[in-house]
């Protein structure tokens, strides 16, 4: 076992939290601070992207301040987008012995005290497990209308096109087995901004792997600013496009071909 891993015999004592940053100060030292109250045996790894205001320096101080040795951080040197950053990260604790690693935003819009809800799932069998806005018990709060519908239209949108029955496949708050992330090879994901969790939903659920979604609270960032542009929005809409017709397609031909 790598030195500092947690110990214990379920797949959740043996977790890493990725966090990816950039311009995130106000926020970063809260939502580890959170996580760390919720689930103190929790690791974290901090992914900045060069942050200008400073909070890789920040992120770098807290670590050096936990005695337990449960935050990491990796600096990269460019902005390249949320998945690049998630890869970079998935590579990093592959090549250590975590058995659960976890996608959670910085802004502190998933609540790390619901963290347990994806876990247990995890504990229970499950690969992949989904924090869901939008089943039963799952909720958004101070979140822009404009916002919600966008998003809500762009799950409806990825549902129908892929044909699966995932609710929230755009959201970000994952815990993945680390046997998923090796299957999935990730360093071919191109994807960036949410349509990389759909990618990486996609990749699973055709690899076999069982994806569950647990309900939810998410709460519209307190500090800084949304990183979500019509860029993000325009390379999901044709991404998942492609994927759906290439799926229709690899049916169609083994159907006849039969």
């Amino acid at each position: 076992m790598a030195a500092g891993t947690p110990g214990g015999d379920t797949p959740s004592a043996h977790t890493l939290v990725i966090i990816p940053t950039y311009n995130e100060r106000e926020n970063i030292g809260l939502i580890i601070g959170r996580l760390h109250a919720a689930l103190p045996n929790t690791h974290v790894l901090v992914v900045d992207d060069g942050s200008p205001d400073g909070t890789g320096d920040l992120a770098d101080k807290l670590a050096e301040q936990d005695a337990a040795g449960r935050i990491h951080v990796m600096h990269r040197t460019e902005k390249n987008g949320l998945g690049a950053a998630y890869v970079a990260g998935f590579n990093w604790a592959l090549a250590r012995d975590y058995r659960v690693i976890v996608e959670m935003d910085a802004d502190g819009s998933h609540a790390p005290e619901q963290l347990h809800r994806l876990l247990d799932k995890i504990d229970a069998g499950a690969d992949l497990v989904a924090g869901s806005r939008y089943i039963p018990g799952g909720s958004v709060v101070n979140w822009p209308k404009h916002r919600e519908w966008i998003s809500r239209g762009g799950n409806i949108y990825s549902r129908l096109v892929l044909g699966v029955k995932i609710k929230d496949i755009t959201g970000g708050f994952r815990a993945y087995r680390r046997e998923v992330l090796e299957a999935l090879d990730v360093n071919t994901v191109e994807s960036h901004g949410y349509c990389f969790q759909v990618d990486l939903a996609w990749r699973a659920l055709q690899k076999g792997f069982t994806m569950v979604e647990v309900p939810i609270t998410f709460t519209e960032r307190e500090f800084g600013e949304s990183k979500m542009d019509g860029g993000i929005v325009q390379e999901a809409f044709f991404k998942v496009g492609g994927w759906g017709m290439r799926n229709r397609w690899n049916k169609a031909k083994a159907l006849f071909g039969k």
